[in-house]
């Protein structure tokens, strides 16, 4: 299993920034509504990371020695990856939200209220929250190297 690299996620919310930028200056056009998700998916958000967190939580407590309830390996594998997916995740929903708030801020520039702001501005931090508790996840994940093995570190 790859490790996250920080380059992808940037990579990925810069594309999606230039796409969501363009979604909404084409629904401004045609007035239609921003493109961006409701307040509801916050808690969406929320939940999702909170369960990949519990999730890994359980993983970091049996590998640091805490090993009364046995953990399949094929969980930890699956904890793994549910991390990572919620990283890549986070970095679209960013990418995303940061093209609709950029056009929102210039909006704002020409007469348009601050209240514009608050979805695409809330969404963008719950995405940043959602990648960071991907990638510590991804850490828990972690097999500690034996005696006499590289540092690096790999992931279950």
């Amino acid at each position: 299993m790859g490790v996250l690299k920080l380059r992808w996620l940037v990579i990925i919310a810069l594309v999606t920034t230039v796409v969501g930028w363009l979604a909404t200056v084409l629904t401004n056009r045609l007035s239609l509504p921003a493109p961006a998700l409701p307040y509801t998916a916050l808690i969406t958000l929320a939940l999702v990371i909170l369960v990949v967190l519990i999730l890994g939580l359980r993983v970091r407590s049996w590998r640091n020695g805490h090993r009364e309830r046995s953990l399949n390996p094929l969980q930890a594998a699956r904890t793994l990856i549910l991390a990572q997916a919620s990283a890549y995740t986070g970095a679209v929903i960013l990418g995303w939200h940061l093209g609709v708030l950029i056009d929102a801020l210039a909006a704002t520039f020409y007469g348009a209220s601050l209240g514009v702001l608050g979805l695409p501005a809330a969404l963008a931090a719950g995405s940043l929250l959602m990648i960071g508790v991907g990638m510590l996840v991804e850490r828990f994940c972690r097999i500690p190297p034996e005696d006499g093995a590289d540092a690096s570190g790999s992931s279950a």
